[in-house]
C-alpha cells in the first residue's frame, strides 16, 4: 500500500481493505484532510 501526500490532496494506492484500514487509523490522528496534509513532514508552509 502506498500513500502519496501532496499539497492539494492525498492519493492512496492499494486494496480496498487496506485503504479502509489506513483511513480509520488516520482518522484517529487528524480530524480533517487539510490538517493531515499540513502535519505531514514534507509539507512546505
Amino acid at each position: 500500500m502506498k500513500v502519496y501526500i501532496q499539497h492539494n490532496g492525498v492519493t492512496m494506492v492499494g486494496k480496498a481493505w487496506q485503504i479502509k484500514y489506513m483511513l480509520k487509523q488516520y482518522m484517529k490522528q487528524h480530524s480533517t484532510v487539510k490538517e493531515w496534509i499540513t502535519s505531514s513532514p514534507g509539507h512546505k508552509r
